[in-house]
């Protein structure tokens, strides 16, 4: 019975990973997450691995490539320094200035730091550092 229950969880979870390409990044941590709790805690692992995958995937989650190709080719702001390392997933100062994507709202960019990094501006989190 237990088989079943897993089964039919991790088939929901591969249907709805492919109806919903909008939220990709979402629904590959939660289905990666329920995958490994329902193997690490059974059913209740499942379901909280299949949670904390849904944050992490959407912390994680690349730009677009047309968004990574505009903050490539634009002139580069005014650089900042900061204490801390630059790195995907991690924050920078609310101080630092964003240049905002013009066809993706949902990212900006600035230097930090002598690297060119993408930026999700509600959370100020570094979403990609382009090379």
């Amino acid at each position: 019975m237990r088989k079943i229950i897993m089964m039919s969880a991790v088939s929901m979870v591969a249907v709805f990973a492919t109806a919903a390409n909008a939220q990709e990044g979402t629904v590959n941590g939660a289905a990666g997450g329920a995958v490994t709790g329902a193997i690490v805690g059974g059913p209740i692992g499942a379901a909280v691995g299949g949670v904390a995958g849904a944050i992490v995937g959407t912390a994680i989650d690349p730009p677009p490539r047309e968004v990574v190709t505009y903050v490539r080719e634009q002139p580069a702001p005014a650089p900042v320094m900061v204490q801390q390392e630059v790195v995907v997933g991690k924050r920078i100062p609310e101080t630092v200035v964003l240049t905002p994507v013009p066809s993706n709202e949902r990212y900006g960019y600035a230097v930090v730091n002598e690297r060119r990094v993408i930026v999700d501006p509600r959370t100020h989190t570094v979403v990609e550092v382009v090379q």
